[in-house]
């Protein structure tokens, strides 16, 4: 299938994304070990949290392009309707 230049920059961003909330939440809980288990796992909750909420931007910038993409073809649908509608 052939894929436009966002098509595939979103891909590769969603891909990456989904790497740095593995590796960063890793890194993350070994960085803040030393104070203590409680803390550490809270804040790689909270990397992982906020991590998870630019995923969902990256996947609504998709949504919003297939949503862009059938309105454009809703638009031609009703142009063509509307062009027979004014011969008759």
């Amino acid at each position: 299938m052939l894929q436009d230049k966002f098509d595939r920059i979103i891909s590769f961003l969603l891909g990456a994304s989904w790497a740095i909330v593995i590796l960063g939440s890793i890194i993350t809980f070994k960085t803040f070990i030393f104070l203590g288990l409680t803390t550490s796992i809270f804040l790689t909750l909270l990397f992982i949290f906020i991590s998870l909420f630019m995923i969902l931007a990256l996947d609504a910038f998709v949504v919003n392009k297939e949503r862009l993409v059938e309105a454009k073809k809703q638009t031609k649908l009703l142009e063509n309707i509307y062009a027979r509608k004014e011969e008759c």
